[in-house]
């Protein structure tokens, strides 16, 4: 009778923390889907690489965190890297499927990169107000008539200009120039520059900079503008 008795508290008390841990656990994924969500709304969001457009600084399968605090609290700069909604005509399908179930449910709470087909990632060259052209008598892009060093382009073997084309163009206050760091494999403002917007980007379709290269782990990385690539730009264009 005794044995019964004291079993039966040991039986509930098992129960009540099951249901304990069971509570807790759905509390915490629900904290934590509330959290990533409010992440990917406000501050940092995931994207997939793609295309070999910004190769080598960003390889086809990479995953990277955008701030999303760019533009509108933290200023665009030169040598960003940025993701922005397709200004209009730059991207062609890729007919690849739509997220479907559970994926496309961690990319709405952004636990997932961002597959879609709706935007670009290109390097920032010219902000508002500045002159891009290219190429001076080396080849390089000049910004306000300041030959830049782009330690990050790829310009394939033989090749000996930072593009194939030659352009001249003021950027638009509001506006940015970009290119991809594979220069003779980038469909970006060069190439763009028949489109409504002539190849400028608004700062108001940008998503936000790219701040870390977060997956494959062995190639993590802080993404940034390597010291000096536009030393003098800024001061040429206050001194015109």
């Amino acid at each position: 009778m005794s044995e019964t008795v004291a079993s039966e508290p040991r039986r509930r008390h098992r129960r009540g923390g099951l249901f304990g841990f069971l509570r807790d656990l759905i509390i915490i994924l629900v904290v934590a889907f509330l959290v990533s969500f409010l992440l990917k709304t406000f501050l940092v969001r995931s994207f997939y690489i793609p295309s070999p457009s910004m190769e080598q600084t960003l390889m086809v399968n990479d995953r990277i965190l955008v701030n999303q605090l760019v533009p509108d609290v933290v200023g665009v700069q030169r040598g960003d890297i940025v993701v922005f909604k397709d200004p209009g005509g730059w991207l062609h399908p890729s007919g690849n499927l739509p997220p479907q179930g559970f994926e496309k449910v961690l990319q709405a709470v952004g636990l997932a990169a961002d597959t879609s087909d709706e935007y670009v990632v290109k390097r920032v060259i010219g902000i508002g107000g500045d002159r891009v052209s290219c190429c001076d008598a080396q080849g390089r892009v000049m910004v306000n008539g300041v030959p830049i060093d782009e330690p990050y382009a790829v310009i394939p073997q033989g090749e000996k200009r930072a593009s194939a084309i030659d352009f001249d163009v003021t950027v638009p206050e509001g506006s940015v120039w970009v290119m991809g760091d594979n220069r003779y494999a980038s469909k970006d403002s060069r190439y763009n520059q028949d489109q409504p917007g002539k190849g400028f980007v608004p700062e108001d379709e940008i998503v936000g900079r790219a701040f870390v290269l977060n997956w494959p782990l062995n190639r993590f990385s802080w993404l940034g503008t390597p010291e000096g690539t536009f030393t003098g730009v800024e001061e040429a264009k206050t001194s015109k």
